[in-house]
C-alpha cells in the first residue's frame, strides 16, 4: 500500500497522523490499482490572526474603525489574499466600548457580515472578548455594580446567541488577574470584579456564554503568565468552572523570549490538562521597546519604522517561535496579532506585511511552514488491490481525485485511522 507522507524531519512526530483511505466509486465498489491524486486542503491546527482590518472590506466600505480596526480600502483586496493563503482562523473585535458605544445599538450586523465573509473563504472565527475591563462603554460609568452585572450578563447572552454558528469560539473573559486592581482609567467592570471577586466573575462569564451557545468553545485568557495566573486557574478548576482552553498572550515588543523560555512557560500551563491557545503573539521588525517598560501601553512614539535588519530578525524569530510551539502537544492554536503594520497595536512594526502592502520576510517564513513544510501538496499515487492508500500528515482536510472530474474530501485526525471515500463527479 502506497503512502503519501510528510517527512518526519519536517514536523514533530506527534503532529503526524496516519490514516488508511479506501477509495470506492459512487456505488461503493472499491477501486483497485487506480491512479489518484491526493492533496491537503486545510489544517486542523488553528493558525490565526486578527481580522480587524477586513471589516470595511467585508461590508463594502472603507470604514473599519467602528469595531476598532486598522486600515481598509484598495490595499485590503491584496491583503485579504495574503491573509487567507496562510491563516485559517480570524479573531474579530467585540470590545464593548466600540461594539456598543451607544447603549442598545451594537455593531452586530457589520460583524455578522464580516464573519460570513471570512467563513466563505474557509476561515473560522473567534470573538474577543466578552468580558474585559478595558475599552468599556462610557454609559456604564457611575452605575451600581449590581446593574453593571445585569448589563454584562445580558451583553454576553445577546452577542453569543446572535453569533452562534458564525463565531463559536470566544475569549469569555480577558485579563482577570489585573482586573480588580486595574487603575489606569475608570471603567465599569473593575468595580464589579472587586465586588464579586475574580472566580465568581469568571463563573458568570462562562455560564452565561455556555447557556447562550452550549457548543461554544470558551477561553480564559491573560497576559499575566506569572504564578498569579496559575493560582487563578487552580481556583477556577477547583470551583468546577468548565474551561475549554487556556489563553496565553505573548506580545514580545521587547524581544523574543527564546524557545527555552517559551516552552518552559507552555509546560507550566500544560499541567492543567487543557488545550493551550497562544492568543496574542507579536514580534517586532524594527527597534525593540526598552526592557524597563513594564506596561507595553506606556511606550508611545510618533514613528516606529520597520527596518531591513529588524525584518530579518523577525522572520528568524517567528519561524523559531512557531516551530517550538507546534512541537508541544498541548498547543492547538496560535494567533498572531496583526497582518499589517498599518494600524498595528501601539504603532509597532509587528505586522507580517508592511504598511505599503508588501509582505515581509516573516510572512514568507510562516507561509513556508504552514503551506510547505507542514502541508501535503498534490501527489499522484496508485491504490492497492483493495483500493487503499495511506496518508501521514497534519490533522486536517484532504482531497482525493481520479481523473479530471471525480473527487472526494476526507479528514485526517488522531481519532479516525481509517476512512472510506466515494468518488463523485462534479
Amino acid at each position: 500500500m502506497q503512502t503519501v507522507a510528510l517527512s518526519p524531519a519536517s514536523a514533530p512526530a506527534h503532529r503526524l497522523v496516519e490514516t488508511v483511505v479506501t477509495v470506492t466509486d459512487a456505488s461503493g465498489v472499491a477501486l483497485p490499482d487506480a491512479e489518484i491524486t491526493v492533496a491537503q486542503t486545510s489544517h486542523a491546527f488553528a493558525f490565526g490572526n486578527i481580522g480587524f482590518d477586513f471589516i470595511g472590506l467585508a461590508n463594502g466600505d472603507d470604514d473599519g474603525a467602528g469595531a476598532g480596526a486598522g486600515s481598509a480600502g484598495a490595499v485590503s483586496e491584496r491583503l485579504a489574499e495574503l491573509f487567507v493563503d496562510v491563516f485559517n482562523t480570524a479573531t474579530l473585535p467585540f470590545y464593548w466600548g466600540r461594539f456598543e458605544p451607544r447603549q442598545g445599538a451594537p455593531d452586530t450586523a457589520r460583524l455578522q457580515r464580516t464573519a460570513r465573509w471570512f467563513l466563505d473563504r474557509g476561515v473560522a472565527l473567534k470573538g474577543h472578548p466578552l468580558v474585559w475591563h478595558s475599552v468599556q462603554p462610557d454609559w456604564l460609568l457611575g452605575l451600581p455594580s449590581r446593574e453593571v452585572e445585569q448589563l454584562q450578563r445580558a451583553r454576553i447572552r445577546r452577542d453569543v446567541a446572535d453569533f452562534e454558528g458564525l463565531v463559536d469560539t470566544w475569549d469569555a473573559i480577558n485579563e482577570v488577574v489585573i482586573m480588580p486592581v486595574f487603575d489606569n482609567g475608570d471603567n465599569g467592570i473593575t468595580p464589579l470584579a472587586r465586588a464579586k471577586g475574580r472566580i465568581p466573575l469568571i463563573r458568570m462569564a462562562f455560564e452565561e456564554a455556555r447557556a447562550a451557545n452550549p457548543r461554544a468553545r470558551l477561553l480564559l485568557n491573560d497576559f499575566d503568565l506569572s504564578s498569579a495566573y496559575e493560582c487563578l486557574i487552580e481556583g477556577v478548576l477547583e470551583a468546577g468552572i468548565e474551561i475549554d482552553a487556556l489563553g496565553l498572550q505573548t506580545h514580545m515588543h521587547q524581544g523574543y523570549w527564546g524557545e527555552d523560555a517559551m516552552l518552559a512557560t507552555v509546560e507550566r500551563f500544560a499541567r492543567y490538562g487543557l488545550p493551550l491557545h497562544l492568543t496574542e503573539t507579536s514580534l517586532v521588525s524594527g527597534r525593540l521597546m526598552p526592557p524597563d517598560i513594564v506596561d507595553l501601553n506606556d511606550f508611545q512614539v510618533a514613528d516606529w519604522p520597520s527596518t531591513p535588519e529588524g525584518e530579518a530578525r523577525q522572520a528568524d524569530e517567528l519561524e523559531r517561535h512557531y516551530r517550538s510551539l507546534v512541537s508541544h502537544p498541548a498547543v492547538e492554536a496560535i494567533t498572531y496579532w496583526g497582518i499589517t503594520d498599518d494600524g498595528a497595536w501601539l504603532g509597532a512594526p509587528i505586522g507580517l506585511v508592511r504598511a505599503d502592502g508588501t509582505p515581509k520576510p516573516s510572512y514568507h517564513a510562516l507561509r513556508r511552514l504552514v503551506k510547505d513544510k507542514w502541508w501535503i501538496a498534490p501527489t499522484t499515487i496508485a491504490t492497492d488491490a483493495d483500493g487503499r492508500f495511506a496518508v501521514t500528515g497534519f490533522a486536517g482536510g484532504y482531497e482525493v481525485r481520479a481523473g479530471a472530474a471525480a473527487s472526494a474530501a476526507f479528514s485526517v485526525s488522531a481519532t479516525q485511522r481509517h476512512v472510506t471515500v466515494s468518488l463523485t463527479r462534479a
